[in-house]
């Protein structure tokens, strides 16, 4: 198969042309601010972002009629069951009127656009509003509030059938914890294939490159008031301004890695914080799968980090065996769930 992968982020669109998972052809296609600024939501840049794609295809004389699908990015939309979704009327009503507005939202409708005219399927795969909780996991100490499932589950996933292809079995016979570490961390339990529970990359668990973590409640509440911040602006700084930015100045585990090997021991002591909590983490999501735990697996950009793998694993090696899948390749995990689709490995779904 021949699959055409787009990945819209703020101000650029990624695309990428796949034999079955191997990629032939990629771009990072760079938009101008001062274009995107003449649209009001990222729905409106929907034929803007969609004609650069074509350019570029045509640019690199690509056929569009050699391409079999088409997988965009998956957009905020209500929670839903992991997976391979085609691209609907629903999905696309729902992305046009979303109450949240984020570029990820015209993944599904750029792809929906060019498939249309060659006549080929449209996807998306594995959103970050995948929710696949137990009932246990929502509750939280105040009623008012419910945990929310949010988590990196497109990479965490595309690990998931990684390790399966390994070992040689079906995701549904897998239970595992599986970290995604990059510039926010999700850690997520696997039971018997399902992600029955997360700590949220901006809601809780550790900390990381950009975003605070779980903090002291009644001091975040104290802080809050006294900052003089709006809620936008408070939320921004947890979660673009918190962890390693917020101790160290930057946000590239290279140079703390730096700072520590000439000698910093504060940027040692915050590395190794990060770590703890790391680690911390996933014993606590190994308690929801009862200790039934075949293996733990870290992927996303931190785990290309050797330090900072040795120091998870000197902290959790004892629970299973650790497993290391470095990066996160968003391009190709799309493709390859269209792959699983047309192997038979998952069945694509209907949203509604």
């Amino acid at each position: 198969m021949e699959i055409l992968a787009i990945n819209p982020g703020s101000t650029s669109t990624k695309i990428g042309l796949f034999k079955d998972d191997k990629p032939i052809f990629k771009e990072s296609i760079s938009h101008n601010v001062s274009d995107l600024s003449k649209f009001s939501t990222s729905f409106e840049q929907k034929d803007f972002r969609t004609q650069a794609v074509l350019e570029i295809l045509a640019e690199n004389n690509i056929d569009l009629k050699t391409i079999n699908a088409v997988i965009g990015r998956g957009g905020i939309l209500k929670p839903l069951e992991a997976g391979v979704y085609r691209v609907n009327e629903a999905m696309l009503s729902e992305l046009k009127n979303a109450t949240v507005d984020h570029p990820s939202n015209i993944g599904a409708v750029i792809a929906n656009e060019i498939a249309k005219e060659i006549g080929i399927p449209a996807y998306i795969a594995d959103p970050v509003c995948v929710d696949e909780f137990e009932d246990v996991a929502r509750v939280s100490g105040l009623k008012e509030i419910e945990r929310p499932s949010l988590s990196h589950a497109l990479n965490i996933r595309a690990t998931l059938f990684k390790y399966a292809a390994e070992v040689k079995k079906s995701v549904r016979e897998i239970n595992a914890v599986i970290a995604h570490l990059g510039g926010g961390i999700s850690i997520t339990p696997i039971k018997n294939g399902r992600m029955v529970d997360v700590s949220m990359a901006n809601d809780g668990g550790p900390f990381s490159p950009k975003r605070s973590g779980a903090l002291p409640t009644t001091r975040l509440i104290k802080f809050s008031f006294k900052s003089g911040k709006s809620e936008k602006e408070l939320i921004d700084y947890i979660t673009k301004r918190g962890g390693l930015v917020s101790h160290l100045g930057t946000n590239d585990l290279r140079k703390v890695t730096e700072m520590i090997n000439t000698g910093d021991a504060h940027a040692k002591l915050i590395f190794d914080a990060m770590c703890y909590q790391i680690a911390k983490e996933i014993g606590a999501m190994s308690t929801v799968i009862k200790g039934n735990v075949e293996a733990t697996l870290l992927t996303g950009g931190m785990s290309h980090n050797e330090m900072l793998v040795n120091e998870v694993k000197d902290r959790v090696s004892w629970i299973a065996p650790v497993r290391v899948y470095p990066g996160e390749e968003e391009l190709e995990a799309l493709a390859s769930a269209v792959v699983r689709v047309s192997k038979g490995i998952e069945e694509a779904k209907e949203y509604r």
